[in-house]
C-alpha cells in the first residue's frame, strides 16, 4: 500500500527543517503530525488563545489539501502545558472546527512539548472515508 505526503504550502518550511511530513495519507486515513500554536512565521504567540486557534488553522491547511474537512477527523489527542488553566478556552474553540459526529478526543497534560512557549500541541486522524 502506498502511502502519500501532505506538505501544504503554509507548512513547507516546517517539513524541509524538521525532515517531517505534517500529514501522510495511508490507506484510507490520513495521520496528521502534531501541531503546536506557531504562527505562520514561526514565531511561537504567547497568547493561549492564539497559540489554539494557530494549531486549528494549521490541521485545517493539511486537511484542506488531502480535500478533506474537519467532520473527517475521526480522532483527536491533545497535549496541553496547564491543561486545568486553559481547558474551558480550549474546549470551546475546539468546539468551532469540529461537529457532530465528534471525533474521539484525549486530553493529556504534559510537562512540556518540543517548541519553547507551546502550551498546546494537536495530533489527529482523519478517515477519507467520512463524510466530508
Amino acid at each position: 500500500m502506498a502511502t502519500l505526503s501532505i506538505v501544504p504550502p503554509e507548512l513547507r518550511s516546517a517539513y524541509e527543517h524538521l525532515k517531517m511530513s505534517p500529514g501522510l495519507i495511508s490507506g484510507n486515513h490520513v495521520f496528521l503530525t502534531g501541531m503546536t500554536g506557531g504562527d505562520a512565521h514561526g514565531q511561537m504567540p504567547e497568547d493561549p488563545e492564539a497559540q489554539m486557534r494557530n494549531a486549528f488553522e494549521k490541521i485545517g491547511f493539511i486537511l484542506r489539501d488531502a480535500d478533506l474537512t474537519f467532520r473527517s477527523v475521526v480522532e483527536m489527542t491533545t497535549y496541553h502545558v496547564g491543561l486545568r488553566t486553559h481547558f474551558d478556552l480550549f474546549q470551546s474553540i475546539r468546539l468551532e472546527y469540529v461537529e457532530e459526529p465528534y471525533p474521539a478526543w484525549t486530553a493529556v497534560e504534559v510537562a512540556g512539548l518540543r517548541r519553547e512557549g507551546a502550551i498546546i500541541e494537536i495530533r489527529a486522524i482523519a478517515s477519507t472515508d467520512r463524510d466530508a
